[in-house]
């Protein structure tokens, strides 16, 4: 007999699966890289499993994911692991939009999600970690408006801009082109999350594949290089709290 809590897990799936779907990574009848076998491929390890995958999302069907199967599927399409495994947070993580949409809010409770979960400006972070459970809101003079997320940030890799124990306040960037080259951003990229220096770098199309993030401690960290794909995320660094 199937446990409860793995009935609750492929549910979870489920709906993961189904917002994927709503977002174009994911077309069950593709034959370019995002269908069902290619899925299957990514997840399960053989893309002829892709009868696996069907029978996971039929609600008729006592085949439910593993628990290492929903880590796989999370790894690869950037799903908020503590919210597929646990149901806690949102199923892409740091969210603050579709916080606002699930929590009861008015503006005496700020319209800044703070998180006490650190992002480190020179390590990486588990994208699962920013749990609405162990957040709160906040305001600040000044600053107006939604999608606006705070976070402590640990490390010297942004010193002596940035300080080990600063918090900073950001603001999610809709589109890369938006992105001014040389501007402090929190990129979450590939379960990693750097606060850097940002430059864009662009292939002969003038798309955007890559983008050079710089510390300011430049002589500690050198810059790297990161790929850009669909679940790379820019948010812009507006504001910086230092002293407490």
């Amino acid at each position: 007999m199937i446990s409860e809590d793995r009935i609750h897990l492929n549910d979870r799936f489920c709906k993961a699966f189904s917002l994927l779907e709503d977002k174009g990574i994911i077309i069950k009848n593709d034959r370019g890289g995002k269908g069902i076998g290619d899925f299957a491929e990514k997840v399960l390890g053989n893309r002829a499993y892709g009868h696996i995958v069907r029978a996971f999302l039929n609600e008729e069907s006592e085949r439910v994911i593993s628990y290492s199967q929903a880590r796989t599927f999370c790894r690869e399409y950037g799903i908020n692991e503590s919210w597929m495994l646990d149901g806690v947070g949102t199923p892409f993580g740091l969210d603050p939009k579709k916080v606002y949409e699930s929590v009861d809010t008015d503006v005496t409770n700020g319209n800044i999600l703070f998180t006490t979960v650190e992002a480190f400006a020179g390590s990486a972070v588990d994208v699962g970690g920013f749990a609405t459970e162990s957040s709160s809101f906040f305001s600040l003079p000044g600053i107006k408006g939604d999608g606006l997320v705070a976070f402590p940030v640990k490390g010297n890799s942004m010193e002596p801009v940035i300080q080990n124990g600063d918090i900073l306040v950001c603001k999610q960037v809709d589109n890369l082109n938006q992105v001014n080259d040389n501007d402090i951003y929190a990129v979450k990229s590939s379960g990693s999350l750097w606060v850097k220096y940002v430059q864009k770098i662009k292939d002969s199309r003038a798309m955007i594949t890559q983008l050079k993030l710089i510390s300011a401690n430049h002589l500690e960290y050198e810059p790297f290089v990161e790929e850009v794909n669909e679940y790379t995320r820019l948010y812009k660094v507006i504001r910086k709290i230092s002293g407490f």
